[in-house]
């Protein structure tokens, strides 16, 4: 697994694109848009681009981790 380039919740900008969202998760970028294309992950459609809210992507990361980094 690819280690994460964000060490804190404080360091992610107020939404993340899908490269982030794979460099948060230490994941293959084909594997976040993967995800973003999931029903149940937290996507914001601005036109034709997805987004993910910061605040909705940590519930979502604790919801699925049981964490609450």
């Amino acid at each position: 697994m690819k280690e994460s380039v964000y060490k804190t919740y404080e360091e992610l900008p107020l939404f993340l694109n899908a490269k982030m969202v794979a460099q948060v998760l230490g994941i293959a970028p084909s594997s976040a848009y993967e995800l973003m294309h999931e029903s149940n992950f937290p996507v914001l459609k601005v036109g034709s681009r997805m987004v993910v809210p910061k605040e909705m992507f940590i519930q979502w990361v604790e919801r699925n981790t049981g964490g609450d980094s």
